[in-house]
């Protein structure tokens, strides 16, 4: 590569991985999956096989049983599983990002020995426990506790919002230990599903992402191990904000694949569809509409691939904003336009643009709002 330059190239083996993960969204994850958006069915066959293909356990070092990829390729996974299916996209996220990340990132040696094997072979799905019914983008006002009792940790309280409630087997939760130390009073902890005292409240109906379950979950006098404490107590903050810097990156991908799905089918459909005598895709307002998607998603692709490529340096929490709050954003508008394309048809439920614009509303909201997003980023670039 000539000096000054910069290579966007993907490596031979990334490549290889995108080919492999389309296909098998192709083959296996696409057949059915209006199907299980219709009736709400979880895709836990097929999740068991992305699990043995390594893909719920990308960025899991290989020691303890994972696949030891980057972040540029977890997105290039993500990216291709949404393609096709955004729930499905996800369910793998959750696990990877904020399930197994900070697990890897904060946890014991003893922890990560006991609980990542599990995850990453995909014999157990994770989740994460941030949200409450009062506490959304504001972490800091958590009152789930959680409180010391010899050698076990016991909590109290609930959690909304929750992916992967019911199906998960572990979940990083955030808990307030101290009461009187405002946001340095919270601790994160791994709280296995089979804890005494936890429970999984009924599934949500949802707008979109029908296949993929949400549920509140519960802790009343809820026991866990002393050892499933992760960092440090007081630090749950530190590891709520790290995850979710590093798991923007997931929902960026995510939002990259929905968008160019949504392009796919305006080319498809303006080309086969005829109006005026000739097909619609001839009509300079079309081909406008067409040219300002593909613009958005090569922008979107960019800034997300950039994000990931720089996960380890000083400013990736402002770059996985970026990508995230672009991506999600520009993705929205893509579904918009490709369904304003379809026109009438881009409304029936028998259209996969149906199913795109009601999955891709979410990815402006979760992981943090688009509004949360520009806060990050300037306070990235002004300081606090």
């Amino acid at each position: 590569m000539a000096s000054g330059s910069v290579d966007f190239s993907l490596t031979e083996d990334q490549e290889l991985l995108c080919s492999e993960v389309r296909r098998f969204a192709e083959e296996r994850i696409r057949p059915g999956v209006a199907e299980r958006d219709r009736h709400h069915e979880f895709p836990a066959e097929i999740l068991r096989e992305m699990g043995e293909m390594g893909l719920l356990g990308m960025m899991v070092p290989e020691a303890y049983g994972g696949a030891g990829l980057d972040a540029l390729s977890y997105c290039l996974a993500v990216e291709e599983i949404a393609r096709v299916c955004p729930a499905t996209a996800v369910t793998m996220s959750v696990t990877n990002s904020v399930c197994c990340w900070p697990i890897v990132r904060y946890g014991s040696e003893e922890l990560k020995n006991r609980v990542l094997p599990p995850l990453a072979s995909g014999a157990a799905l994770g989740g994460f426990g941030l949200t409450e019914p009062g506490a959304g983008s504001d972490a800091g006002s958590l009152r789930t506790t959680a409180r010391r009792d010899g050698d076990a940790w016991v909590l109290n309280g609930e959690k909304a919002w929750i992916t992967n409630a019911g199906f998960a087997k572990y979940f990083v939760v955030v808990a307030r230990t101290n009461p009187d130390a405002g946001k340095r009073g919270l601790s994160a902890f791994v709280v296995p599903a089979d804890a005494p005292g936890f429970s999984v409240g009924q599934p949500e109906e949802k707008m979109g992402l029908k296949a993929s379950r949400t549920a509140q979950i519960y802790f009343s006098d809820c026991r866990i191990p002393a050892a499933n404490l992760l960092a440090e107590e007081g630090q749950g903050l530190k590891v709520a904000f790290g995850t979710l810097d590093h798991s923007r990156l997931g929902i960026a991908a995510q939002a990259v694949g929905i968008h160019r799905r949504a392009l796919e089918l305006a080319v498809a459909y303006a080309k086969e569809r005829v109006q005026f005598g000739v097909p619609i895709a001839q009509h300079q307002a079309i081909q406008f509409r067409i040219a300002q998607i593909a613009t958005d998603l090569a922008a979107a692709r960019l800034l997300t691939h950039t994000a990931a490529a720089q996960e380890h340096t000083s400013q990736a929490g402002r770059l996985a904003a970026q990508a995230k709050l672009y991506a999600s954003e520009a993705a929205n508008r893509a579904c918009a336009e490709s369904l304003q394309i379809h026109g009438g048809n881009g409304f029936h439920d028998d259209y996969e643009i149906s199913r795109l614009y009601r999955d891709v509303r979410v990815t402006t909201i979760y992981e943090g709002t688009s509004e949360m997003q520009r806060m990050v980023i300037a306070r990235g670039l002004m300081g606090r």
